[in-house]
């Protein structure tokens, strides 16, 4: 994700303030969710742009077979599900559910719209942000083909360290991180814990390091 473009939906969550360029009179609701509350359901119209302007959110899918795959974390501030709003289907295509206490803004399409006409910049990043959509889905469709488990983390994890170096953070459990895999969680960890055996990560709780990218790449072979 585009993390200039996180920012641009800031100066939404501030509207009126001094120095904000979009209009003070914008019609907008802000509700709260509870944690562990599901705000959407997969198959919920999407007639707004809703907007996560504090917390956390997961979305997940059910698959064809009824299975239950985890998409992406989702933190503040961040559209949900927004390139669905003018599409022929406009459907939530997940479950969202919050992980913690969270707000969620509420803009009507046609103030979108209005937004639009006034502010090109707005509707610049509204089609940038999805476009960089779109690459994500397309990489998270990738990862799904990879038959093996051990070939979807070394692609997942490649990812981290194309993004943050070889040392970093990964804030999901076990249990979440086979749901984003599609796998059970014991095929999971046992995966884990051979690469581990092997040298080609160390994990110390939810940091991970990668000694060498080669090990990583040879997965993927």
């Amino acid at each position: 994700m585009n993390k200039n473009f996180d920012n641009e939906w800031k100066g939404l969550v501030m509207i009126g303030e001094e120095g904000d360029t979009l209009p003070p009179d914008l019609k907008y609701s802000i509700k709260s969710h509870k944690k562990n509350k599901i705000i959407f359901r997969q198959g919920d119209l999407c007639d707004a742009l809703y907007i996560l302007i504090s917390g956390s959110v997961k979305t997940e899918m059910i698959t064809e077979n009824g299975n239950l795959l985890g998409i992406e974390i989702i933190k503040a501030p961040r559209p949900l599900a927004p390139a669905f709003l003018f599409s022929d289907n406009n459907r939530f295509p997940v479950d969202v559910t919050t992980l913690e206490k969270a707000e969620v803004m509420r803009i009507p399409k046609d103030e979108v719209l209005r937004v639009m006409t006034l502010q090109p910049d707005f509707m610049l990043q509204f089609i940038t942000h999805n476009a960089n959509r779109t690459q994500f889905l397309t990489n998270r469709l990738q990862l799904l083909s990879i038959k093996t488990i051990k070939g979807k983390i070394a692609h997942f994890l490649l990812e981290q360290v194309s993004e943050h170096g070889n040392t970093f953070t990964i804030n999901r459990n076990q249990t979440e991180l086979a749901d984003f895999f599609g796998v059970a969680r014991p095929s999971l960890a046992r995966s884990l814990s051979e690469m581990i055996a092997e040298g080609i990560i160390e994990v110390n709780k939810k940091q991970y390091k990668v000694p060498d990218n080669k090990k990583l790449r040879d997965l993927l072979m």
